[in-house]
């Protein structure tokens, strides 16, 4: 099932939303616009959890407070215990910081949502970027963007605590960038090896297997796409270093900001970021 657009989404909101006491705070146009992806039935598990929340809480009515903790326990999972001020909580919050800061300041990145310390599911922090509405239509830049932006929590562990200390909490984004960058190369035609379709959708790989029983031509094209692959990870990963270098001023300080409070939302981490860097004025600002 497609996930409904803007409009889509702002009428299941006002469909799910008549049976239920809402504060005149809440803005369901807001919550549609922040939600890009969801399904219907994301939707619908997103008012009811928040108003579960606001009768444990003993409120008379669903605020902001419970659509906001709503959505981040439908995209992320139950709320842990927080980390104790710590080594682990500082390197968690570096990484975070670095997610959200080269997303925000590459040109083509998505908005900060929101930045935080608290562990849900099997995260211990975890960055929010609110995507475009054109999924599926990503350019080649957009795709590279995602990339660096991905490997920017490694790139912080890196340069703020070195080599030596950079941790296995960048697995996962490794593995995504690993299979994004793949894509690129044998889905996409987004690499040197031009416009061809290499890898169907199940990764099964045409050349050297379908198309032609010659080995030795399966085994040359599958060096060039893993030479593609690598080139693309550490070019992106290059220029995530290089953010991260350039604005680690603005990066300690977020970083103190968020062990202080726990969580930054995106309006107070662009207007921070935009003291101390060219942030683009469209990017200053992203509210519904």
């Amino acid at each position: 099932v497609d996930a409904p657009d803007f409009n889509g989404r702002l009428g299941i909101l006002e469909v799910h939303a008549r049976n239920k006491k809402i504060a005149s705070e809440v803005s369901l146009e807001a919550i549609a616009r922040r939600t890009p992806g969801f399904t219907g039935a994301d939707l619908a598990n997103l008012l009811n959890e928040a108003a579960i929340l606001t009768a444990r809480r003993r409120k008379d009515a669903v605020t902001m407070l419970e659509i906001n903790d709503a959505v981040d326990r439908v995209v992320a999972g139950m709320e842990g215990t927080p980390l104790v001020d710590s080594k682990n909580k500082r390197l968690i919050a570096y990484h975070e910081v670095g997610h959200a800061v080269i997303g925000t300041l590459l040109p083509h990145g998505d908005p900060v949502q929101k930045v935080t310390l608290i562990p849900r599911g099997q995260a211990r922090g975890l960055t929010w970027f609110t995507p475009s509405e054109e999924i599926g239509l990503d350019s080649k830049v957009q795709i590279l963007a995602q990339i660096t932006r991905t490997l920017g929590g490694r790139a912080a562990e890196e340069v703020i605590f070195g080599d030596a200390e950079v941790t296995t909490g960048a697995s996962n984004d490794i593995e995504k960038v690993t299979a994004k960058a793949r894509m690129m190369v044998t889905r996409f035609g987004m690499s040197e090896l031009g416009p061809l379709a290499l890898e169907s959708p199940n990764e099964q790989v045409f050349l050297g297997r379908e198309w032609t029983s010659r080995s030795e031509y399966s085994e040359e094209i599958s060096a060039s796409i893993d030479a593609q692959v690598k080139s693309i990870i550490v070019h992106c990963y290059e220029e995530a270093l290089r953010i991260i270098r350039e604005n680690r001023t603005v990066i300690d300080r977020l970083v103190d900001i968020l062990i202080d409070q726990e969580t930054i939302e995106g309006d107070q981490f662009r207007q921070i970021l935009a003291e101390h860097t060219q942030l683009q004025d469209e990017k200053l600002v992203i509210s519904g």
